[in-house]
């Protein structure tokens, strides 16, 4: 179990992280949901030890992640900017995560590139952003971490290429009962493998459920009024968000039905379209 209890966390008179609170249970795919900016790097970077928070408990297993190494070796970390030694080639880096982490498996991490096939000769340096994050990934799970944590992870990947990463994460907690936690801004990437999802909205938590119920309530609807809706519209509580591109209104609800959709068309809306998950 990993316990994120009223977290809070400030870059100087910026609250990155606002009092956010998250229950992940062990062996489970859990997906934290925003946009850019939101505060979802924060969290994971929290959540794996980088930085220290300012307010509130991180708990891996019941203990404090952060300067505690013996919990950190126990951690796969994939950033959405990886961070490798540039001059070294792909057969180097396994090298070195191989001296630095005693369960790496070099097994493993042959076997993950038999499916996303990065030549052992290339230097990271020469890799693109989408080979860096595959080989980032092939290399946190063959450390068999107990806990993996990825940012933003199919980042520069094609379609295919997303569903072998995907495909190899559920594989590898189907063995070995791992626990991920998982960052994106697109919820459609993320529902077909997480179990229960996490929205962030300005730092904060907007939203959390199952994926099922997600789905089922949390829609993302464009909509046109034939005059400026008015100013309460902001204030309703099945209202996340609400964004204006010219004439149209891009709302997020976490509570959609006919009802809802009965109440816009009573503020003047004309037009109601759900164009999908956020």
């Amino acid at each position: 179990m990993i316990e994120i209890s009223h977290v809070t966390k400030s870059f100087g008179e910026i609250k990155a992280v606002d009092d956010v609170s998250i229950l992940i249970p062990k062996g489970s795919i859990y997906g934290i949901i925003g946009e850019n900016g939101a505060g979802k790097s924060t969290i994971l970077q929290c959540l794996t030890g980088i930085y220290d928070i300012d307010q509130g408990s991180i708990l891996i297993e019941g203990e404090p992640v952060y300067e505690n190494n013996a919990v950190k070796r126990r951690i796969g970390y994939v950033a959405d900017r990886n961070q490798f030694f540039k001059s070294y080639t792909v057969k180097q880096m396994a090298a070195f995560f191989k001296l630095t982490y005693p369960t790496f498996s070099e097994g493993k991490f042959n076997q993950y590139n038999e499916i996303f096939k990065i030549d052992l000769k290339s230097k990271i340096k020469n890799l693109s952003k989408g080979m860096q994050m595959r080989l980032s990934t092939m290399l946190s799970i063959a450390s068999s971490p107990k806990l993996l944590v990825l940012d933003e992870p199919t980042l520069g990947l094609d379609a295919i290429a997303k569903r072998q990463m995907l495909d190899l994460i559920i594989d590898e907690v189907s063995l070995t009962g791992m626990t991920v936690v998982i960052s994106s801004h697109h919820l459609t990437e993320l529902e077909k493998i997480c179990d229960e999802i996490t929205i962030i909205n300005d730092g904060k938590v907007t939203y959390q459920a199952s994926v099922d119920a997600l789905k089922a309530k949390v829609k993302k609807l464009q909509v046109v009024f034939e005059e400026m809706p008015p100013g309460e519209l902001v204030g309703w509580d099945e209202i996340l968000k609400i964004d204006k591109i010219g004439s149209v209104y891009y709302i997020v609800t976490d509570n959609y039905s006919i009802e809802f959709e009965s109440k816009l068309r009573a503020q003047g809306a004309k037009i109601i379209e759900p164009i999908g998950l956020i």
